[in-house]
């Protein structure tokens, strides 16, 4: 395959994608490809089902693995940590870390007692 695109002398493929990409972006607004983005992922969703994007997730995680190390995902988890601190504040884990430890404090209690009723109906 060429790089150059057919009857449009010097340019490339890349660079008539990328002159009708903001053609696009122009006429429609940079939400386009978002809304786009969104129906064709369920519209592929619906085709082949969850089994499939937790397919391509573990084959693009494992590329990521193999291209940038294991010490990649603590790198730029580290850096994800540091902006949502910078944005959100210090306190902003602490107020979250309770509502999540509310949350299994709930669903650990529901738990039991939908146990301890299923034992009763024995």
């Amino acid at each position: 395959m060429t790089d150059k695109a057919e009857g449009t002398g010097d340019l490339t493929v890349r660079e008539a994608g990328r002159l009708g990409g903001r053609k696009v972006a122009e006429k429609y607004g940079r939400e386009f490809y978002g809304e786009i983005g969104k129906k064709g992922g369920k519209a592929v969703f619906e085709a082949r089902g969850r089994e499939h994007f937790e397919a391509i997730g573990k084959i693009g995680g494992s590329t990521v693995r193999n291209r940038h190390g294991i010490e990649h995902y603590s790198i730029i988890g580290k850096k994800g940590g540091e902006t949502v601190k910078a944005r959100y504040g210090p306190e902003y884990y602490a107020r979250i870390g309770k509502i999540g430890g509310s949350r299994r404090g709930r669903a650990k209690a529901e738990k039991e007692k939908a146990a301890e009723e299923g034992q009763e109906k024995q």
